[in-house]
């Protein structure tokens, strides 16, 4: 998931975490696609570069925080405990419920391979802020970022694909004889997310995006 900026912040300003929440307007589902042949490759030492900037995807429509209000719920327990920027003691966690559906040319009815909820998020989104901008890092109205991946604490709640197959050592079982280690060419991935607490239901929409084969760049010297 990904959640929007509102106000923002002043170049060398930091955000506060008691100011965090005025700063923060709304949530969406992000896909945010990694290429591991790549991400393989070029990690080490720096971390992922090309093998995350060629894509992300978000849902159509923005949910704002305050019509998430309902669905709050209480922050993860983290230990060690966090350094005094990072401390807040109000319930700033949402019970949203996530699920992954892979569809393929040889998987013709979507399949559910992961459920996960993002009350599983061990920083909560006014940590994130808060630690982003605690060097002065300015944001600015509409800057997006992102959650990272949602892994609950169940095998079929792992939040990706490399997690699910164990980093392609123990591939997904689909049924029929299908398994998948890596997404392949054709295959279409779908988010989806909604809050129900038995009085109000809210949905995100859906995220959705379909892997098409590699483009040949026909690369020239200058």
């Amino acid at each position: 998931m990904a959640f929007f900026i509102g106000p923002g912040n002043t170049l060398g300003t930091p955000i506060p975490i008691e100011k965090a929440e005025d700063h923060i307007f709304g949530m969406v589902l992000m896909n945010d696609w990694s290429a591991r042949d790549i991400q393989k490759w070029e990690y080490q030492p720096l971390g992922p570069f090309l093998g995350k900037s060629f894509s992300t995807s978000i849902s159509p429509w923005v949910v704002p925080m305050a019509a998430l209000k309902p669905f709050l719920v209480d922050n993860v327990s983290q230990s060690p405990k966090v350094l005094p920027y990072l401390q807040h003691q109000d319930q700033f966690n949402f019970d949203i419920e996530l699920e992954v559906l892979l569809q393929g040319s040889d998987i013709p009815e979507p399949r559910i391979i992961s459920k996960s909820n993002f009350k599983h998020m061990y920083w909560t989104m006014k940590q994130q802020l808060a630690h982003h901008t605690s060097n002065g890092c300015n944001v600015r109205p509409g800057d997006l970022l992102g959650s990272g991946t949602i892994s609950g604490p169940t095998k079929d709640s792992r939040g990706s694909l490399l997690e699910l197959s164990w980093g392609g050592k123990a591939p997904l079982d689909l049924g029929n004889g299908l398994t998948r280690a890596y997404l392949k060419d054709d295959d279409i991935v779908t988010l989806k997310g909604y809050c129900d607490n038995g009085k109000y239901r809210i949905g995100f929409g859906t995220c959705q995006g379909k892997i098409l084969p590699a483009t040949d760049f026909k690369f020239t010297s200058c």
